[in-house]
């Protein structure tokens, strides 16, 4: 599927689902792209809301973890547990390069010097690989994290090859404040990444990711000093129409 018709088919789909419950974005989404469908995921509180939901519809459904070589060790701690007690279906993907790799290629700390090129290398071009012959994915995002993301919408189109080839992005809490993501961990009693509880709201790579208040928003803990928010897996390659203007409708529960 080309760049123009996907556009335009994740905007009418968009509208077609803004307001409708969580459960319903993911059942429509499983229903739709079948096979083609996976989830991508860091283990964050979202995605663990997302992969429950999914779950009870297709418990096998494949959940892409970037495995960057940077990770806590927290982090893979909590994706072995999720793997081997919740059976969870988790795929690593790799970047080409080891760490020590692009050490010896590029220098060391790259992700310092240039974290967008770091991203990129790391996380950016494994997952275009990991979707290639997929039709979706879907990811934890959501309009409060941060006010870049104010304006996503349910359904995204994004370019994965330079031919315009791509899947489309789906976002089934892109109305949920955080509130709402706790409420329902507690209420199914769902594991809780461990560094969540000291002071981390949001979870990448070590070299990059700090504690972050409440006050501070969810996201300023990831790159901070760096002016960056984003690695680049939710933006590159995202197109939308120029003319698109989702108005938010208030989000039902699951």
């Amino acid at each position: 599927m080309q760049s123009g018709y996907g556009a335009a088919q994740a905007e009418d789909w968009s509208r077609e689902l803004e307001g409708r419950p969580a459960s319903e974005i993911i059942r429509w989404a499983v229903d739709r792209f079948g096979d083609g469908l996976v989830i991508g995921s860091s283990f964050g509180k979202d995605s663990l809301v997302i992969m429950d939901l999914a779950r009870r519809l297709r418990p096998d459904i494949p959940v892409l973890f970037l495995e960057t070589g940077y990770h806590f060790a927290e982090t893979l701690q909590f994706r072995d547990q999720l793997r081997t007690e919740s059976k969870v279906n988790i795929v690593d993907v790799r970047p080409d390069l080891t760490v020590p790799e692009q050490d010896a290629a590029y220098g060391t700390d790259l992700f310092a010097r240039a974290p967008d090129q770091c991203c990129e290398m790391r996380k950016v071009a494994p997952l275009r690989r990991a979707l290639a012959g997929r039709r979706a994915w879907m990811t934890g995002v959501r309009r409060s994290q941060h006010p870049q993301r104010a304006g996503t919408p349910v359904v995204e189109w994004q370019e994965i090859l330079e031919n315009g080839k791509g899947v489309f992005k789906v976002n089934p809490l892109v109305a949920w404040p955080l509130t709402e993501v706790d409420a329902y961990l507690a209420e199914h009693q769902l594991p809780h990444h461990p560094l969540w509880a000291k002071g981390y709201p949001s979870v990448g790579c070590a070299p990059c990711t700090a504690p972050a208040s409440a006050a501070e928003g969810e996201r300023a803990g990831r790159w901070k000093g760096q002016g960056k928010i984003e690695c680049g897996i939710h933006v590159v390659g995202v197109r939308r129409n120029a003319a698109s203007g989702i108005e938010a409708a208030a989000p039902e529960r699951a």
